[in-house]
């Protein structure tokens, strides 16, 4: 989500034609022309923000468009993985040429500082909510991580990549592409080895946690005891978070508090059944350390599909390395899925991850074949304004910013506001 100004096509050396008769002439120099925005970029940004705020405002009406409580997925759960894709696109462009490596690198580490920072702010529990004029957040429980953080993870280890880990040897086709950016290409399979690894072989121990009700604290045992599991209650993507964090930091209103086992009103929130699990009420973070590790292979896999922009100028060659790779991810994502590997965006599984990304590739695509090709802009201009504006509407919108701020001005009353007459 954060802003980038790529370049659309090289601009060409101006060519100065020299009369020998009257000598050679002095050119002026040809006015300084600015690196134009990719529409495509912005269109596709854009629209991933329209359905982040449908998602956001309707998914408590429909909650089938909400997120999945736990395996499955719906509109809501492509959101984030898009974001994470057009990063890795956007990053391709904007370092397209790098004359200063350690420079670019200082760059690219203090706009994910910033972007980590605001999103511990927006979203550690410093504000109380759109009904709460009150804000500040004990630190012994803010939450740690969080949507900005983990673009933030996923952006600076991306942009690294694109600035130290490639090579110049020449591009001709998909496999000569994939060869340039093969060291790339290795740390993202040496990622899913390892988050693979990681989440089906670490043993998961019994734990219990520890809520406030009622003014009293109650105590809750887990018992798990074993490895490999993806249930709500026993994942090793859990046991890591609450093993470095600290489960006071992670997320407190979890997905899995929707499940049939967790409410009555599934897949809507609702009050526990009677036979409800002891996991029900356990804070999880779904931006959580682990699940974290599959974000930045969204983003790589971002990457490669903005490096076929760069080596590729012909519209049907790049729809072709953009189509064939989306279409096998997401077979392979259904593959996965039927032999076990569940789509499950709150663990960021290696099949949501396949999926996502290859949907986003055919996105691109789609948006790339519209826009670029045919030139049919006027039906997005309005995406292509929340994209490039995508930042400070997620942090007004989606974060409740701006509802906040108009409360804030109230009649007599905090009750008397504007929001409170708009029905929100």
């Amino acid at each position: 989500m954060a802003r980038y100004e790529p370049i659309k096509g090289e601009i060409s050396a101006s060519r100065v034609a020299i009369d020998v008769s009257k000598g050679p002439a002095t050119p002026s120099p040809p006015p300084a022309k600015k690196p134009e925005r990719l529409a495509r970029s912005d269109v596709f940004r854009g629209l991933t923000v329209a359905i982040m705020i449908l998602v956001d405002d309707a998914g408590g009406i429909f909650p089938r468009i909400n997120h999945s409580p736990w395996n499955g997925v719906t509109i809501a759960d492509f959101v984030m993985p898009f974001f994470l894709f057009i990063v890795g696109v956007a990053l391709t462009l904007a370092y397209k040429r790098v004359s200063n490596r350690a420079a670019a690198t200082k760059k690219a580490m203090l706009r994910a500082l910033k972007l980590l920072v605001l999103g511990v702010v927006l979203q550690g529990g410093y504000f109380h909510g759109v009904h709460n004029l009150t804000y500040g957040v004990d630190i012994l429980s803010i939450r740690l991580m969080g949507v900005l953080q983990r673009i933030a993870i996923a952006y600076l280890l991306a942009a690294i990549c694109e600035i130290w880990l490639r090579n110049d040897g020449k591009v001709f086709s998909g496999w000569s592409l994939l060869r340039r950016y093969r060291y790339q290409t290795f740390l993202l399979l040496i990622l899913t080895v390892i988050y693979v690894t990681l989440l089906y072989g670490l043993y998961v121990p019994d734990w219990e946690y520890h809520i406030r009700e009622q003014g009293a604290i109650k105590s809750f045992s887990v018992k798990c005891g074993v490895r490999g599991d993806t249930s709500p209650a026993c994942n090793a993507v859990g046991m890591i978070d609450r093993k470095i964090m600290g489960i006071q930091h992670l997320y407190k209103r979890p997905v899995y508090a929707r499940t049939e086992q967790c409410s009555i009103n599934s897949p809507s929130n609702g009050p526990l059944p009677a036979d409800a699990p002891s996991w029900c009420q356990a804070s999880f973070d779904p931006e959580g350390l682990l699940s974290t590790v599959m974000a930045i292979v969204s983003c790589l896999i971002g990457l490669q599909f903005g490096h076929v922009i760069v080596h590729f100028q012909d519209h049907k060659e790049r729809i072709v390395q953009w189509t064939l790779p989306s279409f096998s991810l997401m077979a392979l994502a259904f593959s996965l899925d039927f032999f076990g590997m569940h789509i499950n965006k709150a663990l960021y599984t290696l099949s949501y991850t396949c999926l996502t990304t290859g949907a986003a590739g055919l996105l691109f695509a789609g948006i790339y074949l519209l826009v670029d090709v045919y030139g049919i802009r006027r039906p997005t201009y309005v995406f292509e304004w929340m994209g490039m504006h995508a930042l400070m509407i997620y942090i007004l919108i989606a974060c409740n910013v701006l509802p906040v701020l108009i409360q804030g001005f109230y009649w007599r009353e905090p009750q008397n506001n504007l929001l409170r007459l708009i029905g929100v």
